[in-house]
Order: structure tokens, then C-alpha cells, then sequence
């Protein structure tokens, strides 16, 4: 017959594992840090605690332990590396740390994987894979999340200026909202409203100046060149329905509105025939605006 674990002995055991486990954070593969006997050797802990009668079953202690693993790898790790980050450094730092603790969590997950089989179903309790969310999310994302929806904007609003940048990293911080959102859409939606916010901002700048400098048919050119950009930058990064709000939004802001405008400007000059005012304002009217998008 075992021995009875009790919560410090256990917690001994637990805790080198725990403390190997937060190495993730700082870029070292799972791989490198557990053989399978030692991984073996923690599950099989947390599971004779979770299977010994009461007064020595576990359970409810062993998931507070989960949830304090998880809480002080964020404190130790993950915030220190995205305090004082701005801009660039913040979204590459966040998605870095975002993507280390995922597997972080999962690697604990592992240790403590009894609990979600039965602790969590008969108590009702979060799962430890939202449990892990939560915890970033309450921890991190509550205080980080306006500094990151600023950053993105600001990073594509300099990929519209022609600046380089990592659209790939846009890519990336979409899909953090989504993924801590825990299938409550509400983060990526303020993302996206705050996309078509900026864009309409943007081109409302825009718009004036290139009817007073450019011709109609230049106007026109220009306003198809710029959907296409929009597009292509758009599917890299945003869901297919957002693409299609972007791109309807930009299209009403640069053909839409300014019908008249650029209507009375046609006539009032002598063009020279090089490029058919119609024929171009015929292409950007046709062009469809949810092709292409490569997120579902």
C-alpha cells in the first residue's frame, strides 16, 4: 500500500518541476528540461494526491497550485518582458512571452492533468487550458490591451506610408485577441473597430489632398492602386468579413463620397486622353471587395 502523500511533501515534488517548467519562459524546449520518467514522476503525483480518501484527496488544493504556477510565471517572467515596452518592441515582446506560455501552461497542464478529468467536471471549475487564458488575461492582456491596439495602429499606418514593416507580427497580435478571447470575440472586434476607426481617419486626411493635386483620372488611379493596397494588406492579418468591411468603408471614402466632386473636376478640365476617367472608375466600382483573404 503507498504511502500518503500530504500537501508538503507533494508540493516538494511539484515544485521542481514547477520551477524547471518556467525555463520555457525564458526560451528553453520542453524536450531539454524533462526526461519522461521526471514527467512521469510529477503526473503520478498530483495523481496519488487527487485518488487518496478523504481526508487526504487533493483536488481542490492541487488546482491552486495550478493556478499559482501560472500566476508567478507571468509575474516573474512574462511581465518584466513586456513592462516599459512600447510600440514594435511591445508586440513583438507580447506575442514572444504569448507564445512561450502557451506552451508553459501546457507543459504544467501535463503535471496536473488528473484535475481536468475529474476535479473540474464534478466542481464545475475552469479547465486548466482557460484557466491558463485567464490567467494571462487578467494579469497581462486588461492593462497591456489599449498600448497594444495603439501599437497596431500605428504599425499599420505606417505600412500605408510605405514603411517596412513585419505585417506578419499584425498577423500574429490579431490572432492573440482571438486566442485570449477564449471564443468571446469582443477583443478582436475592438481591433477591428479601431482598424476601420483609423482607416477612415486616415483617407478623410488623405482625400482632400489628392483631389486638390491630382487630375481626376490621376484621382481615380490613385483610389484603385490604394483599394488594392488595402486589400493586400488587409487579408494579411484580419478575417474575411473585416476585409470586406475595410475595404467597403475605404472604397465609399475615396469613390463614394467624392462622385460629385470628382464629377465637376472631369469637367472642368481639358484632359489629355491618356487614361480613361470611366474605364479606371468602372474597375475600382467592379472590384471585389472580399477575394483574396487568406483568414477564415
Amino acid at each position: 500500500m503507498k504511502k500518503k502523500l500530504t500537501p508538503e511533501e507533494g508540493l516538494s515534488i511539484l515544485n521542481e518541476g514547477i520551477a524547471k517548467a518556467f525555463m520555457i519562459l525564458d526560451g528553453y524546449p520542453t524536450s531539454a528540461l524533462f526526461t519522461c520518467e521526471e514527467y512521469m514522476k510529477l503526473y503520478d503525483c498530483v495523481y496519488d494526491m487527487c485518488v487518496q480518501h478523504p481526508p487526504y484527496e487533493y483536488c481542490a488544493k492541487l488546482y491552486d497550485i495550478f493556478k499559482k504556477a501560472l500566476e508567478d510565471g507571468i509575474t516573474s517572467r512574462v511581465i518584466p518582458a513586456v513592462k516599459d515596452k512600447s510600440h514594435l518592441f511591445l508586440l513583438y515582446e507580447l506575442w514572444n512571452m504569448w507564445s512561450k506560455y502557451k506552451i508553459m501552461a501546457k507543459c504544467l497542464g501535463g503535471f496536473f492533468l488528473y484535475l481536468d478529468r475529474y476535479f473540474v467536471e464534478d466542481r464545475k471549475a475552469a479547465s486548466l487550458s482557460n484557466l491558463s487564458i485567464s490567467c494571462f488575461h487578467d494579469l497581462v492582456c486588461i492593462e497591456l490591451y489599449p498600448k497594444l491596439l495603439e501599437a497596431a495602429i500605428c504599425l499599420i499606418n505606417e505600412d500605408r506610408d510605405g514603411k517596412s514593416v513585419c505585417r506578419d507580427l499584425l498577423k500574429h497580435v490579431s490572432t492573440f485577441f482571438v486566442e485570449i478571447g477564449r471564443g468571446d470575440m469582443r477583443y478582436y472586434e475592438n481591433f477591428e473597430g479601431a482598424v476601420l476607426s483609423s482607416t477612415e481617419n486616415y483617407y478623410n486626411f488623405l482625400v482632400p489632398q489628392w483631389l486638390q493635386h491630382y487630375s481626376s483620372a490621376d484621382y481615380v488611379v490613385k483610389a484603385e492602386f490604394g483599394l488594392s493596397q488595402e486589400k493586400e494588406r488587409a487579408s494579411q492579418f484580419l478575417h474575411q468579413t473585416s476585409v470586406e468591411k475595410l475595404l467597403r468603408l475605404v472604397h465609399g471614402l475615396l469613390l463614394g463620397q467624392t462622385a460629385n466632386q470628382l464629377h465637376e473636376k472631369q469637367k472642368a478640365e481639358s484632359g489629355d486622353g491618356s487614361v480613361s476617367y470611366q474605364d479606371v472608375l468602372s474597375r475600382c466600382a467592379g472590384l471585389n471587395l472580399g477575394e483574396g483573404s487568406s483568414r477564415a
